[in-house]
C-alpha cells in the first residue's frame, strides 16, 4: 500500500498521540486505586468492542481463543505496571521508557522468528541507555519511589513488546477488533487477581470518580488508538514511527499545565537522547522488514 504522508493525516496522527497520552492524566485523576482504574477503563471499553467484533466472533476454535487470550495475558501486564508507574514517578517518565517496546522486540524475534538483529542496535541500545541515565540521575527530587515507578514503567514495555510480537501473528488471521476484544477479556479476569488482595475491589460513586475512567475509556480506547491505527495505513512506518515517538514530550506538557512536574535540563537532555536511540533501532528494524517483503 502505497503511503502519501498527507499533511491532514500526520496531523490526524499527531492528535491520536495526544490523545494516547492523555491516559497518565486520568490515571493521576483517579480517586481509585490504578489497578481498579484500569479494570474499569477495560469494563467500559467491551461493550464497544463487542459490537465491532462480534461479526468476526464465528468460527474461531478453542486452540484460538486460548492464543488470542494469551495475548491478553501480556497486555494486562503492560497495563497494570503503566497505572502503577503513572503513581510513583513522573508521567513523561512512564511514556517515555513504555516507548522501549523495541529492545523486546527485536531480540526475542530474532530468537524466536528467526529475523535478523538490525546493524545498529547495539548503537541505538548503546545511546539509549546512556539516555535513560541521565533521565534517571537528572531527577530534581530523586526518591525510591520515583526509581520503582521508572523500574514498573520499564517492566510495562517488556510486556508490551511480547503483546505485539503475540499480536502481530495472530493478526494475519483475525481483525484488530477480535484481537482487542479477547484481550480485554483476559485483563478483566487478571486484573481482579492483583485487586483483590492488595487494593480491593472499588465501585466510583458519583460523578467526580467516574469521569476519569470514562475518559480512559473514550481517549485512550475509542479515540487514540482507533485514529492510530486508522493513520498508520495513511502514513509511512518511518514517519510514524517519530510521530509516536513524540508522545513524551506531549505527556510531559500535561504534566507541567495539570500537575505542575518540572523537568530538569538533564531530564528533557535524558528524553531527547533516549528518542535518538529508540528511533535508530526502529529506523533499522523497519527498512529491513521492508526489505524483507
Amino acid at each position: 500500500m502505497q503511503r502519501e504522508n498527507q499533511t491532514k493525516f500526520i496531523l490526524l496522527e499527531l492528535l491520536a498521540v495526544c490523545f494516547c497520552a492523555s491516559s497518565g492524566v486520568f490515571v493521576r485523576y483517579s480517586a481509585l486505586g490504578p489497578v481498579n482504574t484500569a479494570f474499569y477503563r477495560m469494563l467500559f471499553a467491551l461493550p464497544m468492542l463487542f459490537l465491532l467484533a462480534r461479526k468476526d466472533l464465528k468460527g474461531i476454535d478453542r486452540s484460538d481463543i486460548l492464543r488470542l487470550l494469551l495475548a491478553g495475558v501480556f497486555f494486562s501486564g503492560d497495563i497494570i505496571l503503566f497505572n502503577l508507574s503513572i503513581t510513583k514517578t513522573a508521567i513523561a517518565n512512564t511514556n517515555l521508557f513504555t516507548n522501549l517496546t523495541i529492545f523486546t522486540v527485536v531480540p526475542v524475534s530474532a530468537l524466536v522468528f528467526k529475523e535478523k538483529m538490525p546493524k545498529h542496535l547495539i548503537t541505538g541500545a548503546g545511546i539509549t541507555l546512556a539516555g535513560v541515565v541521565l533521565l534517571v540521575l537528572g531527577k530534581a527530587e530523586p526518591s525510591s519511589s520515583g526509581y520503582v515507578g521508572d523500574l514498573l514503567a520499564c517492566g510495562a514495555s517488556v510486556f508490551y513488546g511480547l503483546y505485539l510480537l503475540v499480536s502481530y501473528r495472530l493478526r494475519e488471521r483475525f481483525s484488530g477488533h477480535v484481537i482487542t476484544f479477547f484481550c480485554i477479556i483476559s485483563c478483566l479476569v487478571i486484573m481482579p487477581l492483583y485487586i483483590v488482595p492488595v487494593e480491593g475491589f472499588q465501585i466510583p460513586r458519583g460523578f467526580a470518580e467516574l469521569w476519569p475512567l470514562l475518559g480512559l475509556a473514550v481517549c485512550l480506547q475509542v479515540f487514540g488508538h482507533n485514529l492510530m491505527a486508522y493513520c498508520q495505513g495513511k502514513v509511512s512506518v518511518n514517519l510514524s514511527s517519530i510521530i509516536c515517538l513524540t508522545q513524551p514530550a506531549v505527556a510531559a506538557i500535561y504534566s507541567l499545565l495539570l500537575f505542575g512536574e518540572r523537568l530538569t535540563l538533564m531530564e528533557i537532555a535524558g528524553i531527547c537522547i533516549v528518542v535518538v536511540g529508540v528511533y535508530l533501532v526502529k529506523h533499522q528494524y523497519s527498512e529491513q522488514n521492508a526489505e524483507t517483503t
